[in-house]
């Protein structure tokens, strides 16, 4: 695979879920219109999908060639939280044959926030485009699952690797799955997130190290790879 392809309201959905995507111009545009403007009438009209088919390309790409080199997702039974329209999960899969399921809200929220959500209310996601870009890139339908948070129940599974960039403890409480993944992992369980709080995880985990430092977003978060449980 060399790119995606993105329909319209699949690369509004990626500029609201990834706003480094969309051009300079309408960042500023965003800017001296807000948030609820570009959310829900600029972003509708005024983006070049092609470039953003690119751009997004591009940056899942890097993110699976960072996490690759920790962890082996050949064969493996992978856990998505919050990916998103699932650009990483799809060259996951292509690259590794990996299975992936996917834990999901399924609404937009009116005004996008980037930051701290602390009853894990808001959302940016269609599930139903989530499906339609997997398989419009050609994923097949019985290498994933989608599960709806709010309405589902969540996939009883022992899974190898659970992945939430930007998601899980960057934009709401690692609490709210902590329960969840726990029943849900082995002993060699890998999950990698986004947090501010490293170190805490030494408390939670017997293996815990970080992978990636970025000082270019919000909260200046720290990526880590943690296993075993406590």
């Amino acid at each position: 695979m060399s790119k995606f392809h993105l329909e319209k309201q699949i690369a509004r959905l990626v500029v609201l879920q990834r706003i480094e995507l969309t051009s300079l111009l309408l960042k500023k545009v965003r800017k001296l219109f807000g948030r609820y403007i570009f959310s829900n009438y600029i972003s509708k009209y005024f983006l070049n999908t092609k470039s953003i088919e690119k751009k997004y390309y591009t940056l899942m790409k890097s993110e699976l060639e960072s996490l690759e080199k920790h962890v082996n997702f050949e064969n493996k039974k992978v856990l998505s939280i919050g990916g998103g329209v699932g650009g990483l999960e799809l060259l996951i899969n292509k690259k590794f044959n990996s299975s992936i399921f996917f834990i999901e809200k399924n609404y937009i929220s009116s005004k996008v926030k980037y930051g701290w959500d602390k009853d894990n209310d808001e959302a940016y996601n269609d599930l139903s485009l989530l499906n339609k870009f997997l398989l419009s890139n050609h994923m097949k339908k019985e290498k994933f699952k989608i599960f709806d948070y709010d309405r589902d129940s969540l996939p009883d599974e022992k899974f190898d690797i659970i992945v939430s960039l930007y998601s899980l403890d960057y934009h709401y409480d690692f609490n709210t799955y902590f329960d969840y993944i726990k029943k849900n992992s082995h002993q060699e369980t890998v999950l990698i997130f986004d947090t501010i709080k490293a170190d805490f995880y030494k408390e939670i985990f017997n293996k815990v190290k970080v992978i990636k430092i970025d000082n270019h977003t919000v909260h200046k978060s720290k990526r880590i790879m943690c296993s075993n449980i406590i």
